[in-house]
């Protein structure tokens, strides 16, 4: 039994890795965990735990911002125009407005964070609208953590590979928007 579960310590130094919101996160896990040997059902999960973990820190910050914008009349505003903005966003990427799979994609594409306010937005409530915001997210793990290992069997060292998918991290979704933005022009 011992050869199927990793050591505590090992699994918790992947999982600090996923927490950080921000920045090599995934790719950095992804790659601790296949030198410690772990299944990838074991690193899927971990990556769940920190999208719980995340949502329980989360949303009472969102709550709070939630009351607040309810109270201030200029925020209470900006808080409608967001709205519109969200479901309009959302009627772009899957053309019939803020329904799940348009705020998952969302999730997938922003952060769960983003994915978990335009849910509440929605008015999904803490268990829907993070499920919305969780299962974008972990698409995005997904996505990260398969193109990490394949390309890590390509360069085999962890710090070049997670340079790499960094960068692509950050820059292909800027020059998808600003091919998207070209070809509109066009239109």
């Amino acid at each position: 039994m011992n050869d199927v579960i990793p050591p505590a310590a090992d699994m918790l130094s992947v999982l600090k890795l996923f927490i950080i919101p921000v920045g090599g996160g995934i790719p950095a896990g992804v790659i601790l965990a296949q030198t410690k040997a772990m299944a990838w059902p074991v690193t899927t999960l971990l990556y769940l735990i920190s999208d719980i973990c995340l949502a329980f820190a989360f949303e009472p910050i969102l709550r709070v911002l939630a009351f607040i914008c309810g109270k201030i009349s200029y925020l209470a505003r900006v808080s409608a125009v967001m709205k519109t903005a969200t479901a309009r966003s959302v009627h772009h990427m899957i053309g019939t407005g803020a329904g799940p799979v348009g705020l998952i994609m969302i999730s997938f594409g922003v952060d769960p964070m983003t994915g978990r306010a335009s849910a509440h937005a929605a008015g999904h409530g803490f268990i829907a609208g993070w499920a919305i915001a969780i299962a974008g997210d972990m698409l995005y793990f997904g996505v990260i953590a398969i193109s990490t290992l394949r390309l890590n069997s390509y360069f085999k060292d962890p710090t070049t590979t997670t340079w790499v998918v960094l960068i692509a991290m950050f820059s292909v979704p800027a020059l998808i928007r600003f091919i998207r933005a070209r070809l509109l022009q066009r239109a």
